[in-house]
């Protein structure tokens, strides 16, 4: 049996433009301007506001539910100030008792191991991300990892700093921002191989597409980070595209490649930068930049216009 979908249509001229006025709660036609409701439904506040103070204190909503806080940002606490509801100061039978309300708020909000188990590797990753200087989406997206770990119960037997430094590093991958295991490590305080050993584990049992950098996501990082104008970054990206067609590319680490091609565009264009300047933004060794340097040069042919 086939459904058939009924449009409304206007009795006047069979439109189905139709606008709302949210103040008068009526519906016209866009055609000829006849009013077919006047009752619709208002699903705006029911209170007015003239400022934007008003605008502000009037809603009775709170802030969205933030993944960086184990229980999401939706707890209440109960305030520290000793006043009651009119303004007035307690008395100290009152102070003491929510004295003692305080504290086992405080205490039932974490009050299982999974939940301090995710409380202080949310806290941990937050740091880490305040360290590495990562925007926000890669920081939620690092904390919704964790949680998934958490959830399948894979915590068992390794450290929370692993997982949350591999869960960076995940995250990371996905959100396409470069940052290199040995940063990480550098941050974390944790070795490269643990943090290696953990974001392999994750990934055989999360099953997520995690993309690799691209290499225009490194060339650019490399170009920031030396201070080289646009003209040599867009040199840099047709001299990689170039050696990527002659195969240049193959079994060859990104960063090394990247690097030559980055130097390359640098002694074009005139930016006086040596090879121990970009070895070291790129973290490779200046004789990586050396060999991939000749082989480029003796490979494909530049041309370079005046």
């Amino acid at each position: 049996m086939q459904k058939q979908e009924s449009v409304r249509r206007c009795p006047e001229c069979n439109s189905v433009r139709f606008v709302r006025d949210s103040e008068t709660g009526e519906e016209v036609c866009c055609e000829c301007g006849i009013v077919v409701s006047s009752r619709s439904i208002n699903f705006g506040p029911e209170w007015r506001a003239f400022t934007l103070q008003q605008r502000e204190n009037l809603p009775r909503t709170g802030a969205p539910a933030n993944p960086m806080f184990h229980d999401k940002g939706l707890s209440t606490s109960i305030g520290w100030q000793n006043i009651d509801g009119t303004g007035r100061k307690m008395t100290s039978s009152q102070k003491f008792k929510f004295y003692r309300l305080r504290k086992w708020n405080r205490r039932t909000r974490v009050s299982e191991s999974s939940e301090r188990n995710l409380a202080y590797a949310l806290s941990y990753i937050s740091k880490v991300g305040y360290r590495l200087n990562l925007p926000r989406n890669v920081v939620e997206t690092a904390s919704n990892i964790y949680r998934k770990i958490l959830q399948k119960e894979m915590t068992r037997g390794r450290t929370i700093k692993g997982l949350s430094a591999s869960a960076i590093y995940t995250a990371c991958r996905q959100c396409n921002v470069i940052r290199s295991l040995s940063r990480i490590a550098e941050e974390t305080e944790l070795s490269k191989k643990q943090i290696a050993r953990s974001y392999r584990f994750m990934h055989r049992h999360l099953e997520a597409d995690i993309p690799l950098f691209t290499n225009r996501k490194y060339i650019s990082k490399y170009v920031n980070q030396l201070g080289l104008c646009g003209e040599t970054e867009k040199l840099a990206l047709e001299i990689f595209s170039e050696a990527s067609k002659q195969r240049l590319t193959a079994g060859k680490s990104q960063r090394g490649i990247t690097a030559s091609c980055v130097y390359i565009a640098c002694l074009i264009n005139g930016e006086k930068r040596t090879q121990s300047d970009i070895a070291k933004v790129a973290q490779v060794t200046e004789v990586t930049i050396r060999n991939r340097y000749k082989d480029i040069l003796d490979n494909t042919i530049i041309e370079i216009k005046i």
